[in-house]
């Protein structure tokens, strides 16, 4: 069932408010597959553990997000939501939030780069008590151009791999001003979202924007963190040769060990076909790259921000012969040679497809309720510093969607226990 309609329609700017019905749908949709967070938000609509805290989020604004934002409100907490990405952004979900759910949205899709940033703007309007991002643009914004309101943040919440980076280097410098927990780093989220789910919805983006016969086409994929070993086990899957572009020897041993191919960047270009980043850096593929590149390459990017790819050299070598030859896929005529690009170069599996399946956002977004109420509750313990997700909240995530799932685990008995818990005992 849906959240009753609330009395007056909150601050917004969204895309088109008449497209509220379709979006609740889409949210109830998803919540099928979303057990653990419905039961937390039944725990946190009993307990109020959230009453009176103003949260400010910018993160995905898909169904997926309005369910945790959904939970965060019947915790008690005030809450502001804008998009962590422009192309990200499911219109009729940020219309539903606003006018069936009663939390104030600023999301439009494919806003510009001026509209992103007033939207991150009135979330920090509203002087949030707690943040949660997905890239640290939230956390950016308010050290460098709002530093008299950080000392009014009492922690922080951050979801992806590249926020965690930027977060960790704002910490080493001395210039980060309140505690932040990483979920990103929890078991539940590294382990499946990035994964599972980032391995299965980078596909399926891609798919959606090319219609490729993935099978015996060469995929370059650089980066084997967990995003990008989920990217490679799921193309290699579909029948791709698959080579890893790595400059981490221990992961580039693994993904050797894995089965697939490992390349340099300059010996993949003339060797791929497609071609996906997943690395967290900057500038992965660039002109020398692009030179060498086969007609027709296709380039897409599952890392948090666009600067994977050097696009304005892409844009430069292109000498304005740019066209938009499929939905969401533009194409660069470079010398009579074509290279094709989705999705802008933003997130393919949100730019192109609708993100990671429910049921993987499920334990992420898990993660994310209860380090909320963790950091609600604990936040003069901490100092400025990044924080895992405590073991025993990653512990409980597993457990409720273990049992959501209608598993039930063995135990050890007594002897067993009694056994680990020895030194004395040996062969």
């Amino acid at each position: 069932m849906t959240d009753p309609r609330p009395a007056a329609v909150p601050a917004h700017d969204v895309t088109d408010l008449g497209r509220a019905a379709e979006g609740v749908r889409r949210i109830e949709w998803a919540e099928r597959e979303m057990p653990v967070l419905r039961l937390i938000r039944e725990r946190f609509a009993a307990e109020k553990p959230l009453a009176g805290l103003r949260v400010g989020a910018c993160l995905h604004v898909t169904s997926e997000t309005a369910n945790l934002m959904r939970t965060l409100k019947a915790g008690g907490a005030d809450v502001i939501l804008a998009a962590s990405n422009p192309l990200s952004t499911q219109d009729d979900v940020a219309a539903a939030l606003v006018t069936a759910y009663g939390i104030s949205t600023y999301a439009r899709r494919g806003e510009d780069r001026t509209s992103y940033y007033a939207h991150l703007n009135a979330v920090a309007d509203s002087r949030p008590q707690m943040t949660m991002d997905d890239g640290c643009d939230l956390v950016s914004l308010l050290h460098q151009e709002r530093p008299d309101q950080v000392k009014d943040v009492l922690a922080g919440t951050e979801e992806t791999t590249t926020g965690v980076i930027r977060l960790r280097a704002m910490a080493a410098d001395g210039a980060l001003g309140y505690p932040v927990i990483a979920v990103n780093e929890a078991l539940t989220k590294h382990l499946f979202d990035n994964r599972y789910g980032t391995g299965q919805s980078t596909v399926d983006g891609i798919i959606r924007a090319t219609n490729l016969l993935i099978a015996g086409r060469n995929v370059a994929v650089a980066g084997y963190g967990w995003v990008g070993r989920g990217i490679a086990s799921r193309m290699d899957g579909h029948g791709a040769h698959v080579a890893v572009i790595e400059v981490d020897p221990v992961r580039a041993l693994e993904a050797l060990m894995d089965g697939f191919q490992v390349m340099t960047a300059a010996q993949a270009a003339a060797w791929g076909d497609l071609f996906v980043t997943a690395t967290g850096n900057v500038n992965v593929f660039r002109r020398e790259h692009f030179e060498v590149m086969k007609d027709g390459a296709v380039l897409a990017n599952s890392g948090h921000f666009d600067a994977e790819l050097d696009l304005a050299a892409l844009r430069t070598m292109a000498e304005g012969h740019v066209r938009e030859v499929r939905e969401n896929v533009q194409e660069f005529e470079i010398g009579g040679k074509r290279i094709h690009l989705i999705a802008e170069g933003r997130l393919v599996n949100l730019g192109a497809a609708e993100g990671h399946p429910a049921a993987v956002m499920d334990m992420s977004f898990a993660n994310q309720a209860l380090a909320v109420e963790y950091a609600a509750g604990h936040h003069a313990e901490l100092a400025p510093q990044v924080y895992v997700v405590p073991e025993a909240i990653d512990v409980e995530v597993a457990r409720l969607k273990i049992a959501a799932m209608g598993i039930t685990l063995d135990s050890m008995t007594p002897e067993q226990v009694a056994y680990v818990a020895s030194w004395r005992q040996g062969t």
